[in-house]
Order: structure tokens, then sequence, then C-alpha cells
């Protein structure tokens, strides 16, 4: 099974964040994270705000 910190980097390398994997990162924070797994959504959070990553669930609102 992946790691928070895992799944965090693979998004960022593609630019891309599908509505399953939000929702696979929501389930994960939910039962299990350290300060680093923190970390890495924060700066998950920070590419998504500034464009680096787009964000599938928000294109859909658009739609």
């Amino acid at each position: 099974m992946s790691t928070i910190r895992e799944i965090v980097y693979q998004v960022l390398q593609s630019g891309y964040l599908t509505v399953e994997t939000e929702e696979q990162l929501r389930q994960m924070f939910a039962v299990r994270y350290d300060l680093d797994d923190i970390e890495a959504l924060t700066r998950l959070q920070q590419a998504t705000t500034y464009g680096r990553v787009k964000q599938q669930s928000r294109e859909l609102i658009h739609c």
C-alpha cells in the first residue's frame, strides 16, 4: 500500500489530482499519518493553490 507521501509525490509529478486520489488521501489521513504526511499534504495544497497541479474536482464543478 502506498503512503500519503508517495501518493502526494506521484500527484506532484503528474500535475493532476483526480477525484479518486483525493478520496484515497482523505481516507488514509483519517486513520494514520505523521508529520512527514502533513508536510506532504501542505506541499500538495500549495501546488494546487498556485496552479502547479490541476484538481479534477474543481474542473467538474465548472462543467
